[in-house]
Formats: C-alpha cells, sequence, structure tokens
C-alpha cells in the first residue's frame, strides 16, 4: 500500500484528484475523510495542508505526496522530486507599489516585504547582496503594502491579476513553480514497486496531452507527400482500403499545429479526415 499525501482543498486539490483518477486511483469524493482508500489501486489518499505535506512525506506520515515545488522548497525537507507534474504552474515573485520607480534590485534594500515564503526570500537577497526587513504574513500578502505594513510583498503569481487589483506590480521573478511528485527516502520494497507503477501511469496521461489521433483516406500516389506531414510517434500506420488505390493512414499530431496540418492534408489530397482525442498513450 502507498499512502500518497495531497491538498485537502483548494485548485491543486482539484486537479491532484483529477489527475488521480487518469491513472486508475478512485476514491469516493462524497465520503472523503482526512484519509480515504482507493478500491482500484493498492493507495490511500491523505488530505492535509499543503504547507503540511513536505514534512509528513520526510517524516513518512506519507510515503509519497503532490505538492506545489514552492512550498517544498520553503519547508526544506529531506525528500525526493520524482516527477514535475506540469500543472498549477505559478512563479514567485517580488512586487512594489505600481507608483514607484523601479530600475535595479537595490530598490529592496532596507525596505520591509512582506511574505509566506521567508526561506526562499531570504537565500534570493543573501545572493544579491540586499538586506532587507522580512515581514511574515500567513495569508492575504498582497494587502500588505496598501495599509502600510510594508513596502513590498514576495508571493505566488499566476496570472497577476491579484497584484493588478491591489495597485502593484511585478519587478523581479524569483523562481518558477508547478505541481511535483515527492517521495520518501526510505520507502519499502513494494512502495517503491507501486510508485514505479504510479510514475508510469502519469507518464502515460501525460504524453497523451496535447495530442490528438488523427485517421483519414488519400490516393495511394499520394502518400509520399501525406507521410511529410504525418510523421507520427515513429511512422503513420497505413492500411489499404477495399477501393484500389486508396489507403486509410492513421497517426497522431499535436493540438498547437493542428489546423495548420489539416489544412495541408487536405491540399495534399486527404479525404474523411477523423480526429479522436487521445487519452492515455505508452511508448
Amino acid at each position: 500500500m502507498l499512502r500518497i499525501a495531497i491538498q485537502a482543498k483548494g485548485r491543486l486539490s482539484e486537479k491532484c484528484i483529477t489527475l488521480l483518477e487518469e491513472v486508475g486511483i478512485k476514491i469516493c469524493a462524497s465520503k472523503r475523510t482526512l484519509l480515504a482508500t482507493s478500491t482500484t489501486f493498492p493507495a490511500e489518499i491523505l488530505f492535509l495542508r499543503d504547507d503540511d505535506i513536505p514534512q509528513a512525506v520526510a517524516d513518512g506520515v506519507a510515503n509519497v505526496g503532490i505538492v506545489g515545488e514552492n512550498e517544498f522548497i520553503e519547508k526544506r525537507q529531506n525528500a525526493t522530486i520524482i516527477k514535475r507534474l506540469g500543472f498549477s504552474r505559478c512563479r514567485l515573485s517580488l512586487a512594489i507599489p505600481k507608483e514607484e520607480e523601479y530600475n535595479t534590485i537595490n530598490w529592496f534594500a532596507n525596505k520591509k516585504i512582506a511574505t509566506s515564503y521567508p526561506s526562499i526570500l531570504t537565500e534570493f537577497l543573501k545572493k544579491n547582496n540586499i538586506k532587507s526587513d522580512i515581514h511574515v504574513i500567513n495569508g492575504s500578502v498582497e494587502i500588505a503594502p496598501g495599509i502600510g505594513l510594508a513596502d513590498a510583498i514576495f508571493d505566488i503569481v499566476s496570472s497577476g491579476s491579484t497584484l493588478v487589483n491591489n495597485h502593484l506590480k511585478e519587478v523581479e521573478i524569483v523562481m518558477q513553480s508547478e505541481a511535483i511528485l515527492i517521495a520518501n527516502n526510505k520507502l519499502l520494497k513494494n512502495q517503491t514497486e507501486i510508485l514505479d507503477e504510479l510514475v508510469f501511469r502519469i507518464n502515460a496521461v501525460q504524453t497523451a496531452e496535447n495530442k490528438k489521433y488523427i485517421l483519414l483516406n488519400a490516393p495511394d500516389n499520394k502518400l509520399e507527400e501525406i507521410f511529410n506531414i504525418l510523421p507520427g510517434m515513429k511512422s503513420p500506420t497505413v492500411m489499404p482500403l477495399a477501393q484500389e488505390g486508396w489507403s486509410s493512414v492513421h497517426s497522431v499530431i499535436e493540438e498547437k499545429s493542428f489546423w495548420e496540418v489539416i489544412g495541408q492534408l487536405k491540399t495534399a489530397g486527404a479525404e474523411g479526415i477523423l480526429i479522436i482525442p487521445i487519452e492515455k498513450m505508452i511508448l
């Protein structure tokens, strides 16, 4: 049995639940408690505060955990990053009142900075030889300059709308963050095997992201031209049709180049183009 710690509430929690379901780990959300057991995978799901997950994994209360990289770096717990998950991306940035003129990082010298991430901020300031007064706040950091509690803030930024709403501007990006899978450094053999299976399934889900399965019919004398448009994962699959001189071609295309590829295929003589979403992909 593998115990997986995830955030109990919030956006990251929802995305974790979605990922777990995609890899075949089902839990009953309507009966969610602190600890829920999956009926489809040898795992238990432990619901915690996000800032408690690094220590829970390091101490062995949970075997693995999904947490924001920013929380993991801030807490400095002895656990191992197993995989970057590619969602819940954000950044940790320094922001100041929008009316302030900003030229260099020296602006922060002798200023009071409000933050929920004092360890990351302290290290950053030290590397840049800046001495500032760090004021630790748990939540609503962005209001600190407006009420005279601080001159600037160091906080998570996603879209930047929260900064705009509080008349702040982002001036220094200190680190990029995303959801990561971390593990205890002393897993038992059977726990390691289950973790390997979990990572295998996550890889299959991630490989399929932003990809589409495409099927089309084409004249045999146009296949070479179509192959150059559709290289596929290795090469397209080709099957002869009942109509002589025609074949069915199957391949995979990237979502970002979808319309460009479709246009090229039509020009090359492709017909009956069918696009199918991909849920999992094993390489």
